[in-house]
């Protein structure tokens, strides 16, 4: 039972944060605050706005546990149903009295005379907390490379997680930089309007076809009546992430034994690209799995169109009409998309984060960002992290992850209301857990496969995958052991 009032504040409305503030609310903490600096929640899924966004882990699985939706129109939602799912669960389980929109936290700093945070805000208030958590995620600030000559572009230049709905493409001679997760998505949607679509590739991707479908009115219909049916959906996607694809990613033994299968059905999508030279061009040199297995049936039918070209050289400047590239040619272009990913290892920005003895937060990660679990960091009493480091899931959902790392916050909280006043990670237990972590990484497909990818920081540190499984990550945060940490009363 709750002893005393604990103050908690939730930076990030997204998956991560809208799991969590149900968690406390359902455990009876009331004293919640979400601080989002935008005006709604949704996270990646609000932001998001390309044509074609949407998700590539199915729907059943991409959801909270607790709160099926039993009508999806599809196997593979598309952003607007996901972000209407987030809206009706924030609504559901009473979370808007608790949401401050347009509210941009510029720093936190921990008061250690009073074991309280204290945030400061973009509007030039300060609140303080009992217990802070950031919940902004991985995939939040978009990724632009500093290439020369971006202020003499004389177009349109725009991320693609930051979509420019105002701006029309019909007709335009468009480039998109970048070939990855989101361009496969929209590329095939807005290269039948365009004058001309050139896609700037950035590395090539194991592609495999989508195994994408609606789902007709009478599957609504028996999820509703016979919900064990959408259950039992749920639990097949699951154990097919955890006992197939997993061991691939992450197990020696099972990357010799999978490996074959799966260039087997990319290379069988690939067939669709009907120019040989262009299919070898398309062809990637290292594991399937080092990044992560994109799903697309369109992308590649697309590039036959004759409208479409793609380029593999760099580019090196920028012009008033286009791109010069590393071979010397010019492309023109009215139109620049960047299809280049998020700053992965920007686990809180912009958020400052100041612990004991006035440490900042990326100043303790100097040399890689870790945290005990993907959620604690010494130093930084009272604080704790959704989707933190070593928390990504190279295969399955995340959400599944969140909800592990939801239910360990809520037994930090009962720690605090039951007496605790400063609750923070052992040093030593914190240089255990990444020890291990970063040992079973070294021999996984994404330490060991060949590629570059946003799993790494630039010292070859693998800083965002979790190294077993997701039910080996939900055993480990079942329950938090006081003895993991330095305790104040």
């Amino acid at each position: 039972m709750t002893r005393r009032e604990v103050s908690i504040a939730i930076v990030g409305s997204g998956f991560s944060g809208i799991g969590l503030a149900i968690a406390l609310k359902r455990a009876g903490f009331t004293d919640i605050t979400v601080f989002d600096k935008a005006d709604g929640p949704g996270g990646v899924w609000r932001d998001n706005t390309y044509p074609g966004a949407a998700c590539d882990a199915p729907s059943h699985l991409y959801s909270y546990s607790f709160e099926p939706k039993p009508d999806w129109t599809r196997r593979f939602a598309g952003q607007p149903e996901i972000l209407g799912y987030l809206r009706h669960c924030a609504a559901k389980y009473g979370l808007m009295p608790h949401f401050r929109f347009r509210t941009t936290v510029t720093d936190a700093q921990f008061q250690t005379e009073t074991g309280r945070w204290r945030l400061h805000t973009g509007d030039g208030e300060t609140h303080d907390h009992d217990l802070l958590v950031a919940a902004c995620g991985q995939l939040s600030n978009p990724a632009v490379p500093p290439l020369p000559g971006q202020d003499r572009f004389g177009g349109t230049m725009f991320h693609s997680a930051r979509w420019d709905q105002s701006h029309e493409l019909a007709g335009r001679r468009i480039a998109v930089v970048g070939n990855g997760a989101s361009a496969i998505q929209f590329v095939p949607l807005i290269a039948p309007a365009a004058e001309r679509l050139t896609v700037f590739q950035v590395e090539v991707h194991w592609i495999s076809r989508k195994p994408d479908h609606l789902y007709p009115r009478w599957r609504h219909a028996l999820n509703r009546r016979v919900p064990v049916v959408q259950k039992l959906s749920r639990l097949g996607i699951f154990l097919w992430f955890e006992l197939v694809l997993n061991p691939a990613l992450i197990s020696p033994r099972g990357r010799r034994v999978l490996s074959a299968p799966i260039r087997l059905l990319c290379r069988y999508a690939l067939r669709s690209v009907r120019d040989p030279r262009l299919r070898r061009r398309l062809t990637p040199r290292y594991e399937p799995g080092c990044k992560r297995i994109l799903t697309s049936s369109e992308y590649y039918p697309t590039l036959n169109r004759p409208n479409v070209a793609v380029v593999d050289d760099p580019i090196t400047e920028f012009t008033r009409h286009g791109a010069r590239t590393a071979n010397g040619d010019h492309h023109t272009f009215d139109t620049l998309i960047w299809a280049t990913g998020f700053r992965s290892q920007d686990f809180v920005a912009p958020m400052r984060v100041i612990g004991t003895h006035g440490t900042e937060l990326n100043a303790a990660w100097k040399d890689g960002a870790r945290a005990y679990l993907g959620l604690a960091v010494t130093g930084f009493p009272n604080f704790f992290l959704m989707y933190g480091p070593n928390t990504n899931v190279g295969s399955g959902s995340v959400v599944h992850m969140l909800e592990s790392q939801a239910a360990y916050i809520v037994q930090a909280a009962r720690l605090l209301a039951g007496g605790v006043t400063s609750m923070e990670v052992r040093a030593d237990v914190l240089d255990r857990f990444d020890a291990a972590a970063q040992q079973r990484l070294s021999t996984s497909v994404w330490n060991q496969g060949g590629c570059d990818s946003w799993y790494l920081d630039a010292d070859h540190r693998n800083t965002n995958n979790w190294p077993g499984s997701m039910t080996g990550y939900r055993r480990r945060t079942r329950r938090l052991d006081p003895a993991d940490y330095h305790l104040e009363h």
